[in-house]
């Protein structure tokens, strides 16, 4: 299997991470892609993902996986250790809505707000930018925490009493906010312990 990806981007480190808990970076192949220099949006790239977009999982038989849940999805069901995507319906349910809103409040609304209502990726890469928009996402991204604060105060994990995708999800949306400036606030003592917490797992650590 090969995993095109950026390293340490919001998306592809989602992936890493869930590899990383199942104990399997490596049974797969990492191949970069030269975002900073386009090509993502080159001809080769987009026959693997029409919508430009990294981290891309190739299977053996050739088949072309894109999107962090599916792909995590796969990872979860291919290889061996806990489940990050649950076992029951109820569990599977639980996850999936969490995940969701993680990377809907959370980590899109980060990402909204850096490519729109800052440089982003510099001009080359920003065709379309809309500061307005951007920072609508920003007032969402803060609602968001707050959200999962609540959620925290009640429970160990995002989607209850084990880690999951939910968490990756989370804790990468965080991880990005950190970097364009958008930091959990001092008032959010859940997801803040969350966050150390979740820091120093052995997926996440290295």
């Amino acid at each position: 299997m090969i995993v095109y990806d950026v390293e340490n981007f919001p998306n592809p480190l989602r992936v890493r991470i869930a590899l990383a808990e199942k104990n399997a970076l490596d049974a797969v192949t990492f191949q970069p892609v030269d975002v900073m220099n386009g090509e993502h949006r080159r001809e080769a790239f987009l026959n693997k993902n029409p919508f430009a977009g990294v981290p891309v999982l190739e299977l053996d038989d050739g088949t072309y996986i894109a999107e962090c849940t599916a792909i995590t999805e796969y990872i979860d069901h291919h290889f061996a250790g806990p489940s990050l995507t649950g076992e029951t319906a109820k569990e599977r349910a639980v996850i999936s809505m969490m995940q969701r809103r993680a990377e809907t409040q959370v980590l899109d609304a980060i990402a909204t707000y850096f490519h729109h209502a800052t440089d982003g990726l510099g001009p080359a890469l920003e065709t379309y930018q809309n500061i307005d928009w951007g920072q609508k996402q920003h007032t969402r991204a803060l609602a968001g925490l707050a959200y999962f604060d609540n959620i925290l105060a009640e429970q160990p994990y995002v989607a209850g009493e084990a880690f999951t995708m939910a968490d990756i999800t989370l804790w990468c949306g965080l991880v990005f906010g950190g970097f364009c400036n958008v930091s959990i606030p001092g008032d959010l003592t859940h997801l803040q312990a969350w966050y150390e917490r979740v820091a120093k797992r052995p997926s996440i650590a290295a």
